[in-house]
Parts: structure tokens; sequence; C-alpha cells
């Protein structure tokens, strides 16, 4: 196997970052194969060390079925040993039961379910990543508000209580029309005007007290759109990139929610990933803002995806048919963000660019595709 310059450099950023994820790396057709595979085991800072001895306890995700979640889950399994995992959610799916995933149906709203979930599994670790995301939140405020607020302020409570690690994801959408749109630093004015992103900055602000007053270690990112393929879009303004794939790989023309011209800031998933297990197992002493980092690897516009994804179909196009609502959302967003902070920090970098996230999901589509319609021309067979 040969590797190209570009890949030399992105396996060198990874292992430099000391979490060694294995990269598959194929040259067919002019393409570039990447799949995140392993995490390596060895104990290499005092971060992951803290980590390790939070994790003879085991690790609770909530909202697991969801976008991040359904990725996180075995990612953590396999760092950490499948019976160390505990996978909570509304609901239950046919592929972890199918990957042995420790599941827990919990409503994160009910604060002594909460607990009981912790305490019957000696959580020591929780990744809360149940929410309601941006658009879905400003139809259901009231509920948003609930889960948001409510589910955060019961995991933090069960954290004080248990002596927990607590991961909290918050936003771009915790930005506001009065924050600098291009390169917003990490210490700006936040007043969101959505429900959502309220709540994401409440989220950071709690988070905080409760590692300053209580002393839990909480840490979080600022994550901008989160592009990828093993779960449906959810609700989210940004949900149009993961949306033109789709369409994309099934030959039909994308009905765009957003104009030609927003920008906004994406990362592929197995960034994204790296991203929560770098911070999570950073030394504490090295952080200095906690909740929350901003991280981001691109900065793009709907042509600026359009463009790439004809590179290899050709004849995929893009119309607008713009929804106020989103529309508004995504006006309030920065363009850019500065994530000089967690550079410094903790080392982050991301590895995937458009070019590269743009080749593997439609390859990963492409191959789901397939799949599906061999099982259904089994069925039919079988029938």
């Amino acid at each position: 196997m040969s590797f190209s310059r570009r890949a030399y450099q992105v396996c060198k950023v990874v292992r430099r970052e000391e979490i060694v994820i294995r990269y598959i790396l194929e040259h067919k057709r002019g393409g570039l194969k990447a799949e995140t595979v392993a995490l390596s085991r060895q104990p290499l800072t005092k971060g992951r060390t803290e980590l390790q001895r939070s994790n003879k306890r085991a690790i609770l995700v909530t909202g697991a079925f969801g976008q991040i979640g359904s990725e996180l889950v075995p990612l953590l399994q396999r760092r950490y040993g499948i019976e160390t995992v505990v996978a909570s959610d509304l609901r239950r799916t046919a592929r972890c039961a199918a990957n042995k995933v420790r599941i827990e149906t919990l409503d994160c709203t009910d604060t002594q379910a909460v607990l009981d979930v912790v305490r019957r599994h000696n959580i020591g670790t929780i990744y809360h990543l149940a929410a309601m995301l941006s658009a879905t939140a400003e139809r259901e405020p009231q509920i948003a508000w609930r889960l948001n607020m409510g589910g955060l302020h019961n995991v933090l409570e069960a954290a004080r209580q248990y002596g927990c690690r607590v991961f909290f994801p918050s936003t771009i959408g915790a930005f506001g029309p009065s924050t600098p749109r291009e390169q917003t630093p990490q210490v700006t004015i936040q007043r969101p005007t959505t429900l959502y992103g309220v709540t994401k900055v409440a989220g950071e602000l709690l988070c905080d007290y409760y590692a300053s007053r209580y002393g839990i270690d909480t840490r979080g990112l600022r994550l901008p759109g989160v592009i990828s393929y093993m779960t449906a879009p959810g609700g989210g303004t940004t949900d149009y990139a993961i949306e033109m794939f789709h369409y994309a790989v099934r030959g039909e023309t994308y009905p765009c929610f957003l104009t030609d011209h927003t920008r906004l800031d994406f990362m592929y998933m197995p960034d994204v990933l790296r991203a929560i297990l770098t911070l999570m197992e950073a030394d504490e002493q090295r952080l200095r803002h906690r909740n929350a980092y901003n991280v981001t690897a691109m900065s793009l516009t709907p042509p600026q995806i359009a463009a790439e994804i004809r590179k290899h179909v050709p004849h995929f196009s893009v119309s607008y048919k713009v929804d106020r609502t989103r529309q508004a959302i995504a006006n309030a967003w920065p363009n850019s963000l500065d994530d000089s902070a967690a550079r410094i920090d903790w080392g982050w970098r991301p590895t995937f660019d458009l070019a590269d996230m743009t080749k593997h999901m439609l390859q990963q589509l492409s191959s789901s595709s397939r799949r599906m319609r061999e099982n259904r021309l089994q069925s039919a067979t079988h029938q």
C-alpha cells in the first residue's frame, strides 16, 4: 500500500495528539478511503490516566442513539470495553442489540431515574448528549427547555452526588447576531436568539458553576455543524449538508433550505469523536476554558459542498427553497470560528477537509444504498 503525502500528514497529526486513531487508507481509482477503526489503549497522558481511573467505573452516554451518540458508543466500547459503556435513550435500536450494548431506557428529565441509573451502574463519566436541536426546539420551545436544561441539571446533580465527570456539547448556536461573525473568538459576547442557543449558553454557565462550586470535572465543546453518514438528520439548521449527500447518491436534485451565500462551520464525524476523546483525556491543568472550547474544521456554503460533490457525481444539482425559520437561525450564527484556544490547550487539529470528507461520505452512502438494494432483492426472492 502506498501512502500519499496527504495521508501521511493525517496519520502524523493524529499520532502527535496522542490519540492513535488507525485509518484505512487505500488509493483506488484515485479515491481516498478513511475509516476510524480503533484507538490505542496505552496510557499516554495524565488526563488519560485520570479517565482510566474514573473508568474503573462505568461510562453513561445519554442521547446514545442520536447523531453523535450512535458513533461515540461503539468507539468508547472499543477503547474501554463493551461492558464499561451504558447507552441510554428514550428508544432502543436493533443495531445496539446486535452490538451487545448495555441499554437503559432513560428520560433525562426524570430526576430520580437519572440518579438510579448512575447509582445502579456505578457510573464514573457521563457523556450528556440528550438534547433537542435548533429548528426542532423553535417548534417546541417548552419541551426543549425541559429537556435541554432540566436534563442537564439532573445529570450535573447526579455527578455531584456520585462524583462523576461530565462531557456537555455546546454549539455555534450559543452565539448570536451581536457576536463577531468572522473568526468568532473563544471568549466573546453570547446573546443567542433561539431557545436552543439560550439553553446552550445557560448549559455552559451551569457546567462552569458545578465545576467551581462543587469541584465536578465538567468539559465541553462548541461544535459546528456535524456531518455524518450513520444517522438521518435530526432537526438541526446545518442538516442541509448531510441531506445534500443523500440526494446526490439517489441521483436527485436537492432543495436546499438555506440561501446559496449562507456560510457556516462544519466538522466531519471522525474529527468530532476525536475532539471529544482528546478533550476528555487532556490534563485538567491545561484546560483554561472547560465549558466550552470552540472547535471547527471547515467554513462552507451550499455551493461549495455541491461543487465538491459534482467531482464525483457530475449531474448533481441544487435548487433553493429557503426555510425562513432555519435561515433566520443561520443568519444569527458565526461564519467561522477561532479555535486557537483548543489548539493551544489540548492540541486540537482537524484531519478531514472538504475533499476528504466528500469522498468518504459518498463512498459510505453508496455502499449503504447498495446493501439496502441487495437486501430488498433477497427479501423479494424469498417471498
